[in-house]
């Protein structure tokens, strides 16, 4: 029976203020050695979003996920690189589970969010201008 090949997730914290072209060029040059040795799977950019917890004095980055398929090489050759580059924040390369489900499209959750945050103050003023 041939070996599978495992599928992995690759979340990357940009440095939000690193020169655009700059983030772009850590996106396209992660992608092309994925794409070198394996398969993109899936990829979505988060955007930016506010640490857990702060690292380098940073309290943001813009996060971007790849899902990628690919071998014990590819790892090593991405933790060589992404570790030296300017411009990203961490990086965390995880083995995906068989069976584990999709990963979430958490752009819509944050526009959502938002909207949801606009729409309560909104009330809660009109609330106010009620009472007075």
């Amino acid at each position: 029976m041939p070996a599978t090949i495992p599928t992995y997730d690759l979340m990357l914290l940009l440095d939000p203020k690193a020169e655009d072209r700059i983030r772009e060029k850590i996106r396209t040059d992660v992608r092309t050695m994925i794409e070198g040795a394996g398969t993109v799977v899936g990829s979505q950019e988060y955007g930016a979003r506010r640490l857990a917890f702060e690292i380098d004095h940073a309290t943001e980055a813009e996060y971007d996920l790849f899902q990628f398929e690919g071998p014990k090489e590819l790892l090593q050759q991405l933790q060589r690189t992404l570790s030296i580059t300017d411009g990203v924040t961490r990086f965390r390369i995880i083995k995906v589970r068989p069976g584990t489900p999709a990963a979430p499209d958490l752009r819509q959750a944050t526009t959502a969010a938002a909207e949801a945050e606009a729409q309560e103050s909104s009330d809660s003023r009109e609330h106010s201008r009620d009472r007075d």
